[in-house]
């Protein structure tokens, strides 16, 4: 148990108990590298879960500023918080969560000229992110580095969830091999989404990531949630 101080003993002692995580599991937790794209709907959930989770390194990467209709279902900010850039709050409430996560902020745009040299960095990937472009970019990249990619989608009351280019599984492009053109891609921005969805949904994203660090997870497939319904449909591939 040196390998963890007396406050993380304490913090963490529930994970002791359970079987699967024990000292082991938590200290991979501890020396995991993970990157969450996008502090938003699916972000805020992630990064508050992996944080108190006691992931080691937790980058953070959003380049928006925190708006009143984000408040809704963006619940890791609030009033005072408008007009101040997300990636920037977000890290200081990873802080104060949770001293012994190293977070790093990137408050940039992924794009072509970044993407490799920041996901090069992390063990693994989630993809928070709100536009196919991205979602694309970060499939491509991660396949390029061979980083396995937690990628999830909400629109309305309905979200999908995969995890990508893990164990010689599928990638993005091999369930949807072309991006839809932006003037046919539905968003939120445009159709909206209820305030409860990413937040599910996110929870589900962390839930995997935790099961990939410690190398228990093996579910293979795209998952189809319909939470209006309480409807999950898995299609596997």
């Amino acid at each position: 148990m040196e390998k963890f101080t007396k406050d993380e003993l304490l913090r963490y002692s529930r994970h002791f108990m359970l079987e699967d995580i024990c000292v082991d599991g938590q200290f991979k937790f501890k020396t995991a590298k993970i990157l969450v794209i996008g502090a938003g709907g699916l972000g805020c959930p992630v990064i508050q879960y992996l944080a108190a989770s006691g992931i080691g390194a937790l980058g953070i990467i959003d380049f928006d500023k925190i708006e009143i209709h984000n408040l809704h279902r963006q619940i890791l900010y609030g009033t005072d918080d408008i007009g101040q850039a997300k990636v920037q709050i977000a890290a200081g409430r990873v802080k104060a969560s949770n001293p012994h996560v190293n977070c790093i902020a990137y408050e940039t745009k992924l794009d072509e000229t970044n993407a490799e040299q920041i996901i090069d960095q992390f063990d693994l990937v989630i993809d928070g992110s709100d536009n196919f472009a991205t979602r694309y970019l970060v499939n491509d990249v991660c396949m390029a580095l061979n980083k396995p990619l937690v990628y999830g989608s909400i629109l309305n009351y309905e979200a999908q969830l995969a995890v990508f280019n893990y164990k010689n599984g599928k990638n993005l492009r091999d369930i949807y091999p072309d991006a839809p053109h932006p003037d046919e891609a539905p968003s939120c921005s445009l159709n909206g989404v209820v305030g409860v969805v990413p937040g599910l949904l996110g929870l589900y994203m962390a839930n995997v990531a935790l099961q990939i660090v410690l190398g228990t997870y093996e579910q293979k497939g795209l998952m189809i949630f319909d939470f209006k319904n309480f409807d999950i449909l898995k299609l596997n591939f």
